[in-house]
């Protein structure tokens, strides 16, 4: 079933992001910490947002999640007052020349990479994770239709996502639903949108 996260799904969602963060597979042991991944693309949402959260359970356990902001201008500038000095404890900035790992914690300085030209139209933006029994069934559309119906009840128009360009098998996923390439998008960073289920 779906439900509204929970604070006490907190632990569980971080570890599925592990599990899902190296392009859909398992992360686990890739960087120096598997914390960076949940600290950069989960909790930074469910800390802002948790409004926008929800969880797949499946026979009691939870196998998924969505998370999502309704307004990613605000987020950038909540990310920059708030999340951005308490990653920094964590994450000493790095210096030049930057490792693949270093690139990454970057983000959590640069908030603003999560900005797109087409904001007016898709404010919104989301992050949708599943393990593999949740998959191929259904559950990841339905996630994605809870939430364009909810951002249009409070009058957002569109939603975009931002892809890991080495993960095929999600851009399918979102052109399936509707989604479609946004004049911002590039093949080094695709960016895909779709209006919210009752814009006109």
């Amino acid at each position: 079933m779906i439900r509204p996260y929970r604070p006490s799904d907190l632990s569980r969602l971080r570890e599925i992001c592990v599990l899902t963060g190296a392009a859909g597979g398992d992360a686990t042991g890739r960087w120096s910490t598997d914390d960076l991944l949940p600290d950069l693309f989960l909790e930074p949402y469910t800390t802002f947002a948790p409004g926008w959260a929800w969880v797949l359970e499946l026979d009691g356990v939870i196998q998924g999640y969505l998370v999502a902001v309704s307004d990613t201008a605000a987020f950038v500038a909540w990310w920059r007052d708030t999340w951005t000095p308490w990653f920094a404890v964590r994450y000493p900035r790095p210096g030049e020349p930057y490792s693949e790992e270093e690139e990454l914690v970057l983000r959590g300085y640069r908030p603003e990479v999560m900005l797109v030209d087409e904001h007016e139209g898709y404010p919104a933006h989301l992050h949708i994770d599943l393990l593999p029994p949740a998959q191929g069934r259904g559950w990841g559309a339905k996630l994605i239709d809870r939430l364009r119906s909810e951002l249009a009840d409070v009058g957002v128009p569109g939603v975009h996502v931002t892809l890991d360009p080495e993960n095929t098998a999600a851009r399918g996923f979102y052109e399936r639903l509707g989604f479609r390439a946004l004049p911002s998008s590039s093949p080094a960073e695709p960016v895909l949108g779709i209006a919210t289920s009752r814009a006109r």
